[in-house]
């Protein structure tokens, strides 16, 4: 069977200076209904910063292997490419990566406030990523004119 990749020559990648090792773009953010989805971009052989889904979600990986690893860095569980999960909220600290650089999409839901709780090597949190913080990388991803299709217009 050929190996697919992920067509990302539309997405302009975005980075957090504090967030090594992933990058993202935002598709929408529906604050009525609570939902953000946004597409992951985890650096191949690396681990994302320890952390816990602080709402539920869905997730499908859409290039590579989505890898998880529990806070003392051994491996979790592996995610092939098309695999689809559901995920509540609170769950496990983990950290993440891939095998080379896996793509993921992510549909977090019912979000209350925080998506993502970022934790210390103690395990005490050290950063919240909010419904309020990917409505403002998606408004600059617009203004930039990084995002080619905005609901209601043609791109």
């Amino acid at each position: 069977m050929p190996n697919y990749a992920f067509d990302e020559g539309n997405i302009t990648w975005r980075t957090l200076d504090w967030l090594p090792h992933i990058a993202f773009f935002v598709y929408k953010v529906d604050e009525e209904n609570r939902i953000v989805d946004v597409v992951f971009k985890f650096a191949a052989n690396q681990k994302v910063m320890l952390h816990r889904h602080k709402c539920p979600y869905v997730t499908l990986v859409m290039q590579g292997e989505l890898r998880f690893y529990r806070e003392n860095g051994e491996m979790k569980e592996v995610r092939p490419t098309g695999s689809y999960v559901s995920g509540a909220a609170n769950g496990e600290p983990h950290m993440e990566g891939g095998d080379e650089d896996a793509i993921v999409f992510f549909s977090n839901r019912n979000i209350e406030d925080a998506l993502y709780e970022f934790l210390d090597d103690s395990g005490n949190p050290v950063q919240v990523l909010g419904i309020v913080d990917f409505k403002a990388q998606l408004a600059e991803q617009v203004s930039s004119g990084t995002y080619a299709r905005v609901e209601g217009r043609p791109a």
